[in-house]
């Protein structure tokens, strides 16, 4: 398994598919008011289930922020964790 995701690494990737700077991603915003359509969210998603995060689209599109997806990365994550120790 790759290394767990971090918050630098998650607003890196959303970074990517906006074409902002990783420090321009707003965490409050809204992903589909950020110009995301369902192809990058899956897109996301699959990456970050390489990384160990267990997420699926459905549970993205769920979410109005980015910062409530950071919230589910990081519990799932969290999770993993716990369940290897």
């Amino acid at each position: 398994m790759s290394e767990p995701l971090t918050l630098a690494t998650f607003r890196a990737d959303l970074a990517e598919v906006l074409h902002q700077q990783p420090d321009e991603v707003d965490l409050d915003e809204n992903p589909l008011y950020a110009g995301l359509d369902s192809l990058r969210i899956v897109t996301l998603a699959e990456r970050w289930r390489s990384a160990g995060a267990e997420v699926s689209f459905v549970e993205l599109a769920e979410r109005t922020s980015f910062a409530q997806w950071w919230d589910l990365i990081a519990e799932r994550q969290a999770g993993v964790e716990h369940a290897e120790a």
